[in-house]
């Protein structure tokens, strides 16, 4: 469902919590519902990345609920991302919108992703600053790494997630997203 119209932060603030996610993409409120394996896949690498930022404290992870708008003026809603602490100082965590775009974002695909909407929402993160951006895909346990548009490593179901300079230290085997 897409409708077409210019809609205030403090608008977007007060849609309905009902399971959906909702992004702004030119102009249009996008809804994206997501099933049970994507659900537990975002959970899962949420509650490793989560403590590991925590306990070292790098900084914040975040869910799908949080909104970070862009400098195109989209609001994007990663399923899960992370901004390092020295970048949130400044006032610390919002009450509304990041207005500062992630240093990683992650999006896990859906059944119902289209591949050309995912790579505009790469495309859009990485013109936007994100550093990294992980794109992981439940169905085939096999996830894309991409540092810009040109660079894209795939990991395989053996394989881990790496934080690399991003979050220092962190890596997440695939196959813990998916047992």
């Amino acid at each position: 469902m897409a409708t077409t119209r210019v809609w205030t932060d403090e608008e977007l603030m007060q849609l309905p919590d009902d399971g959906h996610k909702y992004e702004l993409v030119d102009g249009a409120l996008v809804v994206s519902p997501a099933g049970g394996r994507h659900g537990r896949t975002i959970v899962r690498l949420t509650i490793r990345l989560g403590g590991f930022v925590a306990e070292r404290g790098l900084g914040e992870v975040f869910d799908s609920s949080t909104g970070y708008r862009l400098p195109g003026g989209n609001l994007r809603s990663p399923d899960v991302s992370f901004v390092a602490a020295e970048r949130l100082r400044e006032g610390g965590v919002p009450k509304g919108f990041l207005y500062v775009p992630p240093d990683l974002a992650v999006e896990v695909l859906s059944p119902e992703d289209r591949p050309r909407h995912v790579m505009d929402k790469v495309g859009e993160y990485l013109a936007a600053g994100v550093r990294v951006v992980w794109v992981i895909d439940p169905e085939s346990e096999r996830a894309a790494v991409h540092r810009s548009p040109m660079e894209v490593r795939e990991i395989g179901p053996e394989g881990s997630l790496n934080g690399e300079d991003v979050v220092p230290g962190f890596a997440c085997p695939l196959a813990a997203l998916f047992a």
